[in-house]
């Protein structure tokens, strides 16, 4: 079974003879080989590892995994889903190595983490992990090892105290949390030496070649797809979006340096080309590119393209998805109210939406997915009727085009300026109240559960006493109602899941994730934050006032 998923795979770098004395590393991703093979990431960093003569990589699923070495020194983990976690404690206890960094000791090898999860807030997990990498893997993984290099012989104390030195790396247990009281917010977080950083900087890699597929699969989620890293991050920069926020500067990808030529690499294996980024069409030569796809050669490749900024969906561009077997678009409108959109910076008006459906249709394609959100800081009822009666106007613009509207609830998250807002308590009612409207005028609405919204602003905003919340949560199963056994359980000994969840924090307190910096100051995010809450019908009532 094993051998002939990986005899599936088709490479596009040449793996390294590792040298006698390479260190063993697993590299695994908790969830399946399908899944994990699918991650753009987790496919750089396996290829960066593989190519290196200083260390022989072993791969490792929550199915499947290569021959793995009986004493691996490191053990590193790529998340991007928080509720992998669980597949996190299973993988090491089948490795037969303590859940808990604490409990390790010289003879076990180092666990770390990487990916967006562990980057946005490490904190709920941090106990879990002896060394987490901040940021971009590009320079940061190559760093990691050659630091581990110089102290591979030394005791596991010196080990992590060396690694702590090297920007962008995260070693939790060199950290010492205080709480104002044991169910209260963060009073201080402080290194627990003078050597080790008060601070850590996220690594951001800044140079214009992205990121291409190593390994293209029949076995991947998305069969057969070769992907390519158009941009990463985005400079539309709307208030609660961590894809952008956290991964600033927005940048391209050189046209002729990067893009043709891993393109060109991909298709000789494949005719299935997947366009990766948050916002794909602001490439600034995004039409040339679109040109280069459009070319005869390219007529039976499938191409799909991840988001789409709504006034860049030309009737050009959904002739070519069209022609390139894509059906549907999807864009993100976030909400059908203007006066939502000034708040969350969201540089959008109706009409350029409708006249995205009337070119989608006007080019070939048969559907539109949009994406909104409710619960948004600022947002009043009649911000959802107007999102009812935009949907009703693009329905009316473009008849024929099957239309959706996908919907999720506002949770904040690290390091943007909406991180001191609480999920709103009204949000699951906002949903089915959009629902019903929308049935009515034969509209498809998905919602996104609110239960996951729940979980996900839990894990989003937590501090490490959360781990103990986790552990138990294990036993229960991943459901809301798990969480909440567990809590009854913790009763008293940790904050109530209100604290995490819906309550609106005050800018002056410590977060949990203070020590931690990403690519903003705290005081940009305030000021960000200041200029959401000016375009409010009234200010937030737990909001503390914000200090000019």
């Amino acid at each position: 079974m094993t051998s002939s998923v990986f005899s599936a795979e088709r490479l596009l770098f040449t793996p390294n003879t590792p040298n006698t004395d390479a260190i063993p590393v697993i590299f695994a991703f908790p969830n399946e080989y399908s899944v994990g093979i699918t991650s753009l990431g987790y496919q750089v960093v396996w290829a960066n590892l593989a190519m290196r003569d200083d260390v022989q990589v072993s791969r490792l699923f929550t199915d499947i995994h290569e021959q793995l070495p009986r004493k691996p020194e490191i053990v590193g983990f790529s998340i991007s889903w928080e509720l992998d976690y669980v597949n996190i404690l299973n993988l090491l206890e089948s490795l037969e190595i303590p859940i808990r960094a604490s409990l390790r000791n010289d003879h076990h090898p180092i666990i770390f983490g990487g990916g967006p999860v562990l980057t946005a807030n490490p904190e709920p997990f941090a106990d879990f992990f002896d060394v987490i990498l901040l940021g971009d893997g590009e320079n940061l993984l190559g760093d990691f090892i050659e630091a581990y290099k110089e102290v591979r012989n030394a005791s596991r104390q010196t080990q992590l105290q060396a690694l702590a030195q090297v920007p962008g790396i995260y070693v939790p247990s060199l950290y010492e949390v205080e709480y104002q009281t044991l169910d209260g917010a963060v009073k201080s977080i402080k290194p627990i030496s003078a050597e080790v950083p008060a601070i850590v900087q996220k690594q951001t890699y800044r140079g214009n070649l992205l990121s291409a597929s190593t390994v293209v699969t029949e076995k991947a989620a998305w069969e057969n797809i070769y992907m390519v890293e158009v941009v990463r991050s985005c400079p539309e920069m709307c208030r609660f979006c961590l894809a952008s926020y956290l991964t600033l500067p927005f940048r391209t990808a050189s046209l002729e340096g990067s893009l043709i030529p891993a393109i060109e690499r991909g298709l000789q294996v494949t005719k299935r080309l997947g366009l990766l980024g948050a916002s794909v069409t602001q490439h600034p030569e995004f039409e040339t590119l679109l040109d280069y796809i459009s070319q005869p050669q390219y007529d039976d490749v499938r191409l799909s393209i991840a988001s789409i900024r709504t006034n860049t969906v030309t009737v050009q561009l959904a002739q070519t998805l069209a022609k390139r077997d894509t059906r549907s678009l999807t864009i993100a409108i976030e909400s059908g109210s203007e006066k939502l959109r000034r708040i969350i910076n969201k540089k959008l008006h109706n009409d350029e939406i409708i006249q995205a459906a009337v070119n989608a249709k006007a080019g070939g394609l048969t559907s539109l997915k949009l994406y909104g959100m409710v619960g948004i800081p600022g947002e009043e009822p009649e911000d959802l009727e107007q999102t009812v009666a935009m949907m009703r106007s693009v329905k009316k613009a473009a008849p024929g085009l099957r239309l959706t509207l996908g919907c999720s609830t506002f949770v904040p998250k690290a390091h943007t300026p909406f991180q001191w807002f609480g999920v709103n308590k009204q949000s699951e009612k906002r949903l089915q109240m959009l629902q019903k409207q929308l049935k009515s005028q034969g509209i498809e609405f998905r919602p996104e559960s609110y239960n996951w919204s729940i979980i996900q602003a839990l894990l989003s905003r937590g501090d490490r006493r959360l781990s103990h919340l986790l552990e138990l949560t294990r036993d229960f199963g991943d459901s809301l109602g798990s969480y909440k056994r567990a809590y009854k359980q913790l009763k008293g000994q940790i904050p109530e899941l209100d604290f995490y969840v819906h309550a609106n924090w005050s800018t002056e307190q410590v977060l949990p994730w203070n020590h931690l910096q990403g690519p903003l100051p705290q005081s940009t995010l305030l000021k960000h934050l200041a200029e959401a809450t000016s375009h409010f019908d009234s200010s937030p009532k737990e909001l503390q006032p914000l200090n000019s």
